[in-house]
């Protein structure tokens, strides 16, 4: 590990000195291409603590892109058959040209035999109607 590096992977003498709260809220707008209704700070404790730690920490950090995590994160969800998840995911990635509608397809093709095929058969129609929604109403660039 580089010694140089802090502990959220964000360079030295970076000046970010806004709250974990702000950095987490402007990520989980960036990540989700402002498609998630946020609200605000000590509203609901679980909220909080998903802003401060996942996205102001996690998804925050350089060295994977947030294509790379998404990717990752569709694998998982795959994996656990969570269709609402699943869409949330393919949705952004569409909106944020991160994949396209045959590159989302090939996902399912490469995952159906690692997760089960009756797991990822799950996530099949779903996807289908993002892709339509999205070839139907293309959005601004995010």
């Amino acid at each position: 590990m580089n010694s140089d590096r802090q502990s959220n992977d964000h360079p030295p003498g970076d000046d970010d000195s806004r709250s974990a709260y702000a950095r987490g809220l402007d990520k989980i707008t960036e990540v989700y291409a402002g498609d998630v209704a946020t609200i605000p700070e000590g509203t609901m404790a679980f909220y909080d603590v998903m802003l401060r730690s996942l996205f102001a920490e996690v998804w925050d950090r350089e060295l994977l892109t947030i294509r790379d995590r998404r990717l990752l994160l569709i694998g998982s969800i795959a994996t656990h058959g969570q269709a609402d998840t699943f869409v949330v995911q393919a949705r952004a990635a569409l909106k944020r040209d991160e994949l396209t509608p045959d590159e989302l397809r090939e996902c399912l093709i490469m995952l159906a035999p690692y997760s089960g095929y009756p797991k990822v058969a799950g996530l099949v129609a779903p996807l289908e109607e993002v892709i339509d929604d999205h070839l139907r109403n293309p959005s601004e660039e995010a």
